[in-house]
């Protein structure tokens, strides 16, 4: 099964749908680092593990990117820092 977070690339957002309601995060492309600036779930998906899931398809999106993170949002970064798997992409 494939991640169901999309790049809008319009709006340097990456997002995740359920129920109509929206999860995102958005970013920069610098060179070959992603800068997450902000990460958002709309009130009814929060406490849902929407964020994870979002969390988890940019780190995926980043890895087939050949690229690190560098997460300036608070949620980014400990999400991150939880994460061994991708420790890696850390920047």
């Amino acid at each position: 099964m494939g991640s169901a977070v999309r790049d809008n690339t319009t709006g340097h957002r990456f997002e995740l749908e359920r129920n109509g309601h929206l999860a995102f995060a958005t970013y920069e492309r610098q060179g070959g680092n992603l800068v997450i600036r902000y990460v958002e779930a709309a009130p009814p998906l929060r406490g849902t593990g929407a964020a994870d899931e979002l969390m988890r398809g940019v780190a995926e999106i980043a890895r087939a990117e050949g690229r690190t993170i560098t997460p300036l949002c608070g949620y980014a970064y400990t999400w991150l820092r939880r994460h061994k798997d991708y420790h890696d992409l850390l920047n």
